[in-house]
C-alpha cells in the first residue's frame, strides 16, 4: 500500500462535506502486470511540498496522464482529478505555460483549501 499524501485526510474531509461517499481510501487498479493505487475514489492528491514545483508537476502530470490511462481499460465510467491546494492552485497553477498543459492533457482538477478542509474549486 502506497504511503498517504499528507493531505489525504483533509481532501477526504472536504469530499465528505461536499456530500461524496468514499468508497476507496486507495482504488486498486490492475492493468496487466502494472499495479496502481489512486488516493481516494478517483482523485490523486499531491502536495507540491518538494523543492520544485516544476518536478512536482511532472511527477503530479505523468502519474495523472498513467492513473487516467488504467482507468480507462478497468473503469471508464470513473473520472480521475488530481487534488492541489489553492495557494499552488493561485501560485503555480496559474502560470500560462501550466494553464496550456493544463488545456493539452485535459486535467481534471479538485482545488481544496487545507485550513478550511473544504473544496474551492472543481475544475474540468
Amino acid at each position: 500500500m502506497p504511503a498517504k499524501d499528507i493531505f489525504h485526510n483533509t481532501v477526504k474531509t472536504a469530499l465528505e462535506k461536499d456530500k461524496w461517499t468514499i468508497t476507496d481510501e486507495h482504488l486498486f487498479i490492475q492493468v496487466e502486470d502494472i499495479d496502481f493505487y489512486i488516493d481516494l475514489i478517483a482523485v490523486e492528491i499531491k502536495s507540491f511540498l518538494g523543492a520544485s514545483d516544476v518536478t512536482e508537476f511532472h511527477l503530479a502530470l505523468g502519474q495523472c496522464l498513467n492513473y487516467r490511462s488504467a482507468l480507462r481499460l478497468t473503469e471508464p465510467e470513473r473520472i480521475l482529478y488530481l487534488a492541489v491546494p489553492v495557494d499552488v492552485y493561485n501560485e503555480f497553477f496559474s502560470r500560462k505555460f501550466i494553464q496550456r498543459i493544463i488545456a493539452e492533457y485535459q486535467l481534471k482538477l479538485l482545488i481544496f483549501n487545507p485550513e478550511r478542509e473544504e473544496i474551492v474549486i472543481w475544475r474540468d
